[in-house]
């Protein structure tokens, strides 16, 4: 996407009372000239409006970091996404060691850090116990909880989706285990009949709104209204 478009669709974001904004790329990590590209994207985006900016691109390291909270990027985003025994199950790329290198290196620099993981790979409650507790010790405010959608052609497509009661449980031992964390809703939230209401009440208190990588995701519009339907304050 060009700087332009990203900035004409922040500035939409904006208008509907988005507060944060984040980019998202793919692959291990950024190239030297793709990391410039991006940070020279914040720089246009912090001087041109209020948002508050996120990142989520891969295991950079101790000097990335430094270039992109020069250009106003304020958190970065990096998943655990599961407990160190399961993680060796769905990743061979890098390791659990390399995730939790990647955080620390982004707090050294000040940055805040965003960090959860995907329920319903094949783990057991154990595993999302560990990972809650990882992400205490971690000290992490804001955990995403996406839930697997089994796309067909993916290798967790036969994986059966999670009932919403082990859903709701497993938000809920979160909040126990995190209690001043945002419990933050995400990718397969779509998947739940109610958009969430339910999930709002056992625990989860933040949403990521918009589209995720591979699924749609729920309006501005129709998600402030869902949060003021329950009595919270936005």
């Amino acid at each position: 996407m060009s700087k332009e478009d990203i900035l004409k669709d922040a500035k939409h974001n904006e208008s509907q009372g988005i507060r944060r904004y984040s980019l998202v790329t793919s692959g291990r990590k950024l190239s030297a000239s793709d990391l410039d590209a991006v940070c020279k994207i914040y720089k246009n985006l912090s001087e041109n409006s209020d948002l508050y900016l996120c990142s989520s691109h891969g295991l950079l390291e101790y000097e990335d970091f430094i270039s992109l909270k020069n250009a106003g990027v304020k958190r970065y985003h990096n998943n655990l996404e599961t407990s160190r025994r399961f993680f060796p199950q769905i990743c061979t790329t890098h390791t659990y060691d390399d995730k939790i290198n990647t955080i620390k290196d982004a707090v050294r620099v000040g940055l805040e850090v965003c960090s959860g993981g995907i329920i319903g790979l094949g783990e057991d409650i154990k595993d999302r116990i560990d990972m809650a507790l990882d992400l205490r010790n971690l000290n992490i405010k804001s955990v995403p909880v996406n839930i697997l959608n089994p796309i067909k052609g993916t290798p967790f497509e036969d994986n059966l989706p999670l009932s919403e009661e082990e859903i709701l449980r497993t938000i809920a031992i979160f909040r126990f285990i995190l209690p001043g964390a945002a419990i933050r809703l995400a990718g397969g939230r779509s998947l739940l009949r109610d958009r969430g209401e339910r999930s709002f009440c056992s625990g989860a208190n933040a949403a990521i709104i918009g589209d995720m990588l591979t699924t749609a995701g729920l309006g501005t519009a129709s998600d402030r209204e869902l949060v003021k339907s329950l009595g919270y304050k936005i």
